[in-house]
């Protein structure tokens, strides 16, 4: 059984460290721009950098949702490079932001995309169960 969902947790766990990545990375800003907590206002260098991070943060719930999802109902490895992919457009992102709102839309788009994709695996694949189960065809 284990050997089913594998790649799901491998990906979910980086995932996880990638989350506490950002978060490290904020605490650093905070203490190289002196932005004392609870204040999320700073420079606009500080600021760039939390924000990166608050948006990873919440679509981090989503990203897992449809990870979860895509992989047992679509197919494993096909959701775990797709949430690599979404892992590695999201690094790429909070760098791209951290630099200049600017630098951080190709990415996001890219993280939309592959959210959209996982999406529709989940999407589908639930759908063949749901009607392979009731109705008892086989839709793909």
């Amino acid at each position: 059984m284990l050997h089913n969902i594998v790649l799901l947790g491998t990906v979910t766990l980086l995932g996880v460290l990638e989350q506490a990545y950002f978060s490290l990375q904020v605490i650093a800003a905070r203490r190289k721009y002196s932005v004392s907590p609870p204040s999320t206002s700073g420079p606009p260098e500080f600021e760039r950098v939390f924000r990166a991070q608050i948006n990873c943060t919440e679509y981090f719930p989503l990203f897992l949702a449809v990870l979860w999802l895509s992989g047992i109902f679509f197919h494993q490895g096909t959701a775990a490079a797709c949430g690599m992919l979404y892992l590695y457009a999201r690094y790429c992102y909070f760098h791209g932001y951290s630099r200049s709102a600017q630098d951080r839309l190709a990415p996001m788009y890219f993280n939309a995309g592959v959210l959209w994709v996982m999406i529709g695996l989940s999407a589908l694949g639930i759908l063949h169960v749901l009607v392979s189960h009731y109705l008892e065809v086989d839709i793909l």
